[in-house]
């Protein structure tokens, strides 16, 4: 008689497969979500730029347009004509214009990801228990903490991963769309926008944003499982009151005094770090002086979002404070989702 062996499946596999379950159920949100809204910025930026080659024919045709306090005339717009009269500190201006409208281009799909990571994360423990498919889940080999891991980690790497492909794409599409438009009339699209932009400069930045988006946004995810294994129902009133009523309470009997520190702190420090965390950049309000970069020094945009700059953000003792808390909200989480049963 054949005898049919069995062979039991390690972690790991299991852990890819719920990995690839979170995906696979969430992919309207962590893979078209981002592209979309990728599609929708190139659209509009599409928009813009002919608007504004509209603009400048007209002030070309009316010879209202001027270089060097030079009053030009083109039948059209030649651009290559214009390269002409541009000098050295022009070619950095149109550098930085061009890393300036970059990261506008691209910054759509990090603000969907800020949404779709925290409701996400308010209804990753929670929806299974209102349709009661826990019952389901839990009759498998499945332990709750792999369960509870690959869901934090769905959230803290596999959707910012996803969002900073499609913010690549973005970036790249939009590159292409000025090129095409640099060369339809007359310039140099090696001389006049990959050359002056830093594309490659903000790749990098953002490869080495996504261990810091990780450490940063655990405590808000932390906070928001923990609320999602644990609300009887309504979690994002919970997760989101809470904190918020706290904040007013704080404000209203300046309790903060007896520490010698403001109300501010706690809005900054507390509310702001549990449920502000999957906003990308929201570190930057923690460090004034590469916010103030960012937002002040418009002659080195791509330095001031460059790895260097992103990794700077390690050094906080705010961020590993806020890890820390996150890591005791998740084990919280695993251990209210050992006990879950129906709603």
């Amino acid at each position: 008689m054949n005898t049919v062996h069995y062979h039991p499946i390690s972690k790991a596999s299991t852990f890819k497969w719920l990995l690839k379950r979170e995906y696979w159920e969430n992919r309207g949100g962590f893979l078209w979500a981002p592209l979309i809204a990728g599609g929708i910025s190139l659209v509009m930026s599409l928009i813009g730029i002919l608007i504004g080659l509209w603009g400048l024919r007209r002030a070309a045709a009316n010879g209202d347009l001027h270089l060097d306090n030079t009053k030009i005339n083109i039948n059209g717009l030649d651009l290559k004509l214009l390269t002409e009269h541009m000098d050295a500190k022009n070619m950095a201006d149109l550098g930085n214009a061009l890393d300036a409208t970059l990261v506008l281009s691209s910054l759509w799909p990090f603000v969907v990801l800020a949404f779709v990571v925290f409701f996400y994360c308010l209804g990753a423990l929670y929806d299974d228990r209102r349709d009661r498919s826990i019952l389901f889940w839990k009759s498998l080999p499945l332990s709750d903490t792999q369960t509870v891991l690959s869901k934090a980690l769905s959230a803290l790497l596999v959707a910012p991963v996803i969002a900073v492909i499609a913010s690549v794409l973005t970036m790249f599409g939009f590159l292409a769309i000025l090129s095409v438009i640099v060369m339809t009339h007359g310039g140099n699209p090696m001389t006049l926008i990959w050359g002056p932009a830093s594309p490659l400069a903000f790749l990098a930045g953002h490869l080495a944003w996504l261990p810091v988006y990780l450490l940063w946004a655990l405590p808000t995810v932390g906070w928001l499982l923990m609320w999602s294994a644990l609300a009887k129902s309504k979690p994002f009133l919970w997760a989101v009151m809470l904190p918020l009523f706290a904040g007013i309470i704080v404000s209203t009997t300046r309790v903060m005094q007896l520490f010698d520190m403001s109300s501010g702190w706690f809005w900054q420090h507390i509310v702001g770090r549990l449920l502000l965390g999957t906003l990308p950049g929201s570190d930057l309000f923690y460090r004034q002086d590469q916010l103030q970069a960012v937002m002040h020094d418009s002659d080195n945009i791509a330095a001031a979002l460059s790895p260097s700059s992103q990794l700077a953000a390690l050094a906080l003792p705010e961020l590993w404070i806020g890890a820390a808390a996150g890591a005791v909200f998740i084990v919280i989480a695993i251990r209210l989702r050992r006990r879950a049963g129906e709603i």
